[in-house]
């Protein structure tokens, strides 16, 4: 008989850090969780990992060993949630590791997630299940997002129900009683905020959105960047990531915009983000709007659910209660963590968590492979 102890770890396209979740599953798949530990990126390893978002030289070995380092964070924050929870790696079923996404482009057949699971294995003693994003895309799917099937399983209720993602990207769950759950990236969430924070506070992201909150929104940037950009008006399914979403997508857009200011006119750093986090506002709301308008409330989660600018946006242009996940006991930092040790949960029970309503793929799949201990 299996034990019940499944560990997540996840690190996504914001390029903040390294979250862990341990919990156990009853067997319904309805966790508890037990204990949990995060780290940040250090500078060098972020810069690499951002950096291999793009061709650039010798990228291959640069990957490879970006994903060793990664590794060896996962192994240390493993070793972290066991000591809190007095368990040991054999009482550990598996850990569910996405990995670190550089690429993703389904519509060209492939999705990359930088990770080592078989290095993973063999530091932890405990099973590795990993690629949970490739088979849905080889089934003609978006590989993305993975987790409403999961979000289903935990935040249904007796209405209509929003979960809304913040991390690099938005993504969203829209849950319906006795309905199955759909969901879809709705465009950059921290991404663009976080690069351009980068650039001008050389800090890893604005801290409440107590930068951006100086700045005023400019309307005209604000327009160029929702009507400039043909994935916007694309139809789910879809996904995407910073492959498109990035400070050279930002760039045209930006000249254009400073180009036509009148005389006396000025755009600071400040009003640049206030207005990228006007736009992630922006994207999501009409997300919501138009695919989910009988929403009674949103469930904000991940790192940009702590940006208080970016919920006063969502919240004045949503018509329902906007909150976040710790309303109703699942913490913001935990959800996605927490998704994964599902998914590992799921493989090794048979469960199906690729949805195709939600992916697009040609069929529900069991997502991920195995790296035994």
């Amino acid at each position: 008989m299996s034990s019940p102890y499944y560990l997540g770890l996840m690190s996504g396209t914001s390029l903040d850090g390294v979250d862990a979740v341990l919990a156990s599953f009853d067997p319904s798949g309805k966790p508890t969780v037990i204990a949990r530990a995060s780290c940040a990126f250090d500078p060098a390893l972020r810069e690499t990992l951002f950096s291999l978002n793009t061709s650039g030289h010798d990228e291959l070995a640069r990957a490879a060993l970006a994903a060793n380092h990664l590794v060896a964070l996962y192994a240390n924050l493993v070793a972290q949630t066991l000591e809190q929870a007095k368990l040991s790696p054999s009482q550990v079923s598996a850990i569910g590791a996405h990995g670190q996404t550089v690429r993703h482009q389904p519509s060209l057949g492939y999705t990359i997630q930088l990770n080592a699971p078989a290095l993973l294995a063999e530091l932890t003693g405990i099973t590795v299940v990993a690629d949970f994003r490739s088979r849905d895309v080889a089934a003609g799917g978006q590989g993305a997002p993975l987790v409403p099937v999961f979000h289903a399983g935990i935040f249904s209720t007796d209405h209509t129900r929003v979960i809304l993602n913040l991390g690099g990207i938005a993504n969203i769950t829209i849950l319906r009683p006795d309905a199955d759950p759909l969901g879809f990236d709705t465009g950059p969430a921290n991404a663009l905020m976080d690069s351009w924070c980068q650039l001008h506070m050389q800090q890893s992201f604005d801290v409440d959105g107590a930068w951006g909150a100086q700045g005023l929104v400019n309307q005209a940037l604000l327009d160029r960047l929702n009507n400039a950009e043909p994935w916007l008006k694309l139809p789910p399914p879809k996904s995407t990531g910073r492959d498109l979403f990035n400070l050279k997508w930002l760039e045209p857009r930006l000249q254009y915009c400073l180009g036509r200011l009148e005389p006396g006119q000025r755009l600071t750093p400040e009003d640049v983000q206030a207005t990228l986090c006007a736009f992630t506002a922006a994207t999501a709301a009409q997300a919501i709007n138009t695919y989910a308008p009988d929403a009674q409330e949103v469930l904000l989660c991940g790192g940009g659910a702590r940006n208080s600018a970016l919920r006063q946006s969502l919240q004045a242009a949503l018509a329902c209660v906007v909150s976040t996940t710790d309303s109703v006991g699942v913490g913001t930092q935990d959800v996605e963590a927490l998704a994964f040790a599902w998914l590992a949960w799921a493989h090794q029970h048979g469960v199906a968590a690729g949805n195709p309503k939600v992916t697009g793929a040609r069929g529900a799949r069991i997502l991920g492979a195995t790296w035994p201990a």
